[in-house]
């Protein structure tokens, strides 16, 4: 006698924008799925759904992850932020701010991946994480500057099919000063 295959969905817990919802899901579904068709968080977006665009970009425990990519059942008890989840209250995040003031999008399709992930990516400059374009890595050496081409390096995983780059590199570098101004208040 045969026995019944194991179940294809589980129950998971997912910690999202600081919210538990537990939701049965297929071991299959991706987080990306989860976050649209199962919870309304339309702000992350489908885009090539092969972790090539950058669409999808949500943070993962702080750290930038292609949503199309990561299973929902291996996002259990991690925190996950959404662009819907970066704002406080009726304060939009330093970065959302200055794509919005400084135009950093056109149809706004990419732009709640391009927002994500350049949080994240203050983030790990200000970390000192280097990137190919870092001229020096050696971790004595600190952050490097976050000129243009830094940012665009760091950026590179994150497409706009409109073109809107320049205003893109504006706004992150805008958002950046204004992050590294608020730790200098906080040090001092």
């Amino acid at each position: 006698m045969a026995t019944a295959p194991s179940s294809t969905h589980s129950a998971v817990t997912l910690h999202i924008n600081g919210e538990k919802h537990t939701l049965t899901v297929d071991h299959r579904a991706t987080l990306l799925d989860a976050l649209r068709e199962r919870l309304d968080l339309t702000g992350t977006k489908k885009g090539c759904d092969h972790g090539q665009c950058g669409a999808c970009t949500v943070l993962v425990d702080g750290r930038r992850t292609v949503a199309c990519l990561q299973l929902a059942v291996a996002a259990e008890g991690r925190d996950i932020t959404t662009v819907e989840g970066l704002a406080e209250g009726d304060e939009l995040h330093p970065v959302q701010q200055a794509f919005l003031d400084l135009d950093g999008y056109q149809c706004g399709y990419c732009t709640p991946g391009q927002i994500c992930s350049a949080v994240a990516m203050i983030e790990e400059h200000a970390r000192g994480w280097p990137s190919a374009a870092t001229g020096d890595v050696r971790p004595e050496a600190g952050p490097p500057p976050l000129t243009p081409e830094e940012i665009r390096e760091r950026m590179s995983g994150n497409l706009c099919r409109c073109g809107a780059y320049v205003s893109i590199v504006e706004a992150i570098t805008r958002a950046a000063q204004q992050q590294s101004g608020k730790d200098e208040e906080a040090a001092a």
